[in-house]
């Protein structure tokens, strides 16, 4: 079962939240941010060149003109392929782990899994994000030598920054499945 919500992030813009139930034990949940814009690409590559023209002009200089281009074309596919997250997916599965996508805009894929033995839980903490009060997704892990403490926290959803209201859909899901673990793995 697939479903698809609208959601914003914490400044404002569009976010899309897509969840899929594919057991009682395995959910994903994507969270998608609106694709680059063609406007504001064509408004930066266009100052650029008209500045650059501009030096051209003044200095009567080609190597100008042909770094402006340059610089502009490695400044775009550094953009996408290092900066641009489209979507980032969670993957959970009781019995298995949580995996964690970035999809980049260039279509390269950065992969985290993390085994469930080491999840201590899921949950929602607050900051403080450019003088307000934000919250995050976060992945609590064990202690591997203090089992009761926590040893790392791994934020989820870190480009996308969603609204509380969209990362409570997707706690109250974590919180199921990791009850639905606790469950199984506790009955003889």
């Amino acid at each position: 079962m697939e479903e698809e919500q609208s959601f914003s992030d914490i400044c404002g813009g569009r976010l899309a939240l897509q969840r899929r139930y594919y057991s009682p034990s395995c959910r994903e949940f994507c969270v998608s941010s609106p694709r680059l814009s063609l406007r504001s690409l064509t408004v930066v590559t266009c100052t650029v060149w008209l500045v650059a023209y501009g030096l051209f002009t003044l200095c009567e200089n080609s190597m100008i003109l042909s770094a402006a281009i340059f610089v502009t074309l490695l400044g775009l596919l550094g953009y996408l392929h290092f900066v641009k997250i489209d979507q980032e997916t969670l993957l959970i599965i009781d019995s298995l782990g949580i995996q964690m996508t970035s999809s980049y805009a260039s279509g390269k894929e950065s992969t985290t899994f993390i085994e469930m033995g080491k999840v201590k839980d899921v949950i929602i903490n607050e900051a403080i994000y450019m003088q307000k009060v934000i919250y995050y997704l976060c992945i609590l892990l064990k202690d591997p030598v203090e089992p009761n403490e926590i040893s790392q926290v791994v934020p989820v959803f870190q480009n996308a920054k969603p609204r509380l209201d969209c990362l409570i859909e997707v706690y109250r899901s974590c919180q199921e499945i990791l009850a639905h673990q606790k469950a199984t793995s506790t009955s003889p």
